[in-house]
């Protein structure tokens, strides 16, 4: 049993000892945007505790949100695990769309043991919270996500200090060891409630475990504000909403799921084209498996004895079809997929298989002498395909395959679909098999009506395809407004933004790459969204418009990176440095001033922010892509997929 501890107390004594550190900076993150508004969006300082809670809840927590709020997400999480990175962009959808006075989100620690540096990732992200609260745990949070492969010591006292934590006490706090109980306690508790895996979700007490999509997260949040205003409508205090609703939903859980059945579909056929992969067995196989795979993962690699005994058991019955997605956080596994892809080009499927395997026997040494060595052992030329892996030569089909599992969400690996029916994870045989037995009685029934060649075709005729990327319309701006990219473009892009945000500055080399791989077709139109919670952003927009009155594009493009350049720094963005800017790069000074003294702008920027409003744009930046919209700093391939979306209804129309 671990000893009771008060982190409260460790907070209040750890910011007494340590003083307080210098005022922090945003993280600057990649891919959440900026929210707004973002007041209160903290939790209260004080002391507090809805201990009543099945999933009880404290100001020992760290909170995103309102005491007040409704709705309460308790997250169980991993610093390690991959696929709590990728669920973070869907939690800062859910912080954007609902605001802090409707949603609170509270952090609790489940370091799996399977993942080394987790635990020491925990300490120092609650020793953060002890000294600075939850604005800069939550600022840690984001940059380790972010920079999920650097966990270790030396990272976490960077991300301590970007987070507005002092050195040395981050250093002697974290010596003590202290958070620890705490993150123990977090761990007594999601054992207790079934929260053993990770991601785990509690949404006022209903269960919602892994990285799911927004609209899941959506339909719970939906469902628990309904309840929540109607108790609110018959008397219940608001602060104790989160109490009263877990208590009612933890109770009813059991049940409920028994009903729904439903944690993993595997009823469902989704649509998940062979193409061109490389294929493994009876290309008339009336099953087809379908694994969304990464050379470097560990699971990868576990779940192939299982694959191996599979086409033993099934022979001619059965073929497996790989799609390449190397996840992010595993640097070598796009350059052996780049080998495998070679070994396939010079070699045919046996020579990806032959790659395939001895790949996953070098895991997890897949550095460049390791993959020299398979290329030399697999007899392919080693030059040509170390140049391959070198000039990421078959790139554009591993993104097509990232792409594909994108839309099936497919969002970790191993990742099966056997006949379109989903089974994730490195799962036993007897899983495999039961899917695979009801596939095979499913086309003998159908008694020769489709013959085997033709049967995984005819099931993805009907099969569940991708959701249509969301679309919203926007009033068109009131004056003429700056763009990047080809005038007369065909594709027009429209960027509310902020230049004070950190993410806004963080998507700019991404809308550099999205312009020089479409030097005639994209068009990226400014619009203006100073959001309240940046002090300096509204008087930055008005510098940026009066660079553009003066002086075009050209002069916009010139004060823009300026502004983005020197946001964080103290003072960047006020009226000293402002007129210095505007003096820089040769506008009319006299003018500048005045334009800024009698905020001869603000009416159109007003204007902007509010047709993005309007729209349904909540935060920057936010992008509409002709029709479809697009949060946050997203990387290259999410916006190049929506511009190849409006090109091609572009060409269908003009056919």
């Amino acid at each position: 049993m671990v000893p009771r501890f008060s982190f409260a107390l460790f907070f209040s004594a750890l910011l007494m000892a340590c003083g307080h550190a210098p005022a922090p900076k945003a993280a600057e993150v990649a891919m959440a945007p900026v929210v707004a508004p973002d007041k209160n969006a903290s939790a209260d300082t004080s002391s507090w505790a809805d201990s009543e809670s099945p999933i009880p809840v404290s100001s020992s927590d760290p909170v995103w949100g309102r005491r007040d709020a409704p709705v309460t997400i308790v997250v169980f999480s991993d610093f390690q695990c991959p696929f709590c990175a990728r669920v973070v962009p869907t939690l800062n959808q859910v912080r954007e769309t609902y605001g802090p006075d409707k949603v609170r989100i509270v952090w609790k620690n489940q370091p799996l043991s399977m993942h080394a540096k987790a635990r020491g990732a925990a300490e120092a992200a609650m020793t953060v919270f002890a000294l600075k609260g939850s604005d800069a745990f939550w600022k840690f949070h984001d940059l380790a996500f972010q920079n999920q492969r650097d966990l270790g010591p030396e990272s976490y006292e960077k991300w301590a200090v970007a987070a507005g934590v002092d050195a040395n006490a981050f250093k002697t706090a974290l010596a003590t060891k202290k958070a620890s109980a705490k993150i123990d306690e977090d761990q007594q508790l999601a054992s207790k409630v079934g929260a053993n895996g990770t991601p785990a979700f509690r949404i006022n007490g209903v269960e919602l475990s892994g990285a799911h999509p927004f609209d899941k997260f959506k339909t719970v949040i939906d469902q628990e504000l309904g309840k929540a205003q109607a108790k609110i409508a018959s008397g219940t205090p608001k602060e104790r909403i989160y109490v009263e609703i877990s208590k009612e939903n933890f109770e009813a859980a059991p049940q409920k799921q028994e009903e729904e059945g439903e944690e993993e579909d595997s009823a469902t056929v989704w649509k998940v084209p062979v193409g061109s992969s490389p294929i493994l067995g009876n290309a008339d196989a009336p099953v087809t498996i379908v694994e969304f795979s990464d050379f470097q993962c560990p699971y990868c690699n576990r779940v192939k004895p299982t694959l191996e005994q599979i086409r033993t058991t099934y022979g001619d019955k059965v073929r497996l079809v790989w799609r390449d997605t190397p996840l992010p956080f595993h640097p070598r596994a796009n350059p052996a997929a780049q080998l495998a892809r070679f070994a396939r080009a010079q070699k045919g499927d046996a020579g990806f298989w032959d790659v395939h395997d001895r790949l996953f026997a070098s895991q997890p040494k897949l550095e460049d002498a390791d993959l020299k060595e398979i290329a030399r052992a697999a007899g392919l030329d080693v030059k040509k395909a170390l140049s391959a892996v070198k000039n990421k030569t078959y790139q554009k089909g591993i993104e097509a395959d990232e792409d594909l599992a994108e839309d099936v969400q497919a969002s970790g690996t191993p990742h099966f679909f056997i006949n379109g029916r989903r089974l994730v994870g490195a799962q036993p045989i007897e899983k495999f098999k039961a899917i695979i037995d009801d596939e095979i009685k499913k086309f003998e029934d159908q008694k020769g009506k489709v013959a085997a060649k033709d049967y995984y075709d005819h099931l993805m005729k009907t099969a569940k395809g991708a959701p249509e990327p969301e679309q919203k319309t926007a009033a068109p701006p009131t004056a003429p407004a700056p763009f990047m990219g080809a005038a007369k473009g065909t594709v027009i892009i429209q960027e509310w933004s902020d230049f004070q945000c950190p993410f806004c500055l963080r998507v700019e080399p991404t809308l550099n790459e999205l312009v020089k791989a479409y030097p005639t077709q994209v068009k990226i139109v400014w619009r203006d969204m100073p959001l309240p919670m940046h002090s300096d952003a509204a008087l930055a927009a008005e510098a940026a418009r009066e660079a553009f009155a003066q002086k075009g594009n050209a002069g916009f493009a010139k004060m823009r990176k300026l502004l983005f350049a020197n946001r964080s720094i103290e003072g960047g963005l006020q009226r000293p440095a402002l007129e210095s800017y505007a003096k820089q790069i040769g506008l009319d000074l006299p003018k500048f001033k005045s334009a800024l003294d009698n905020h001869t702008h603000k009416a159109v920027i007003d204007a902007e922010s509010t047709a993005g409003t309007d729209a349904g744009v909540t935060g920057t930046p936010s992008f509409l892509i002709g029709p479809y919209y697009l949060s946050g700093a997203q990387p290259l391939p999410r916006f190049k997929r929506l511009v190849e979306r409006v090109l091609g209804s572009s060409k269908a129309n003009a056919q």
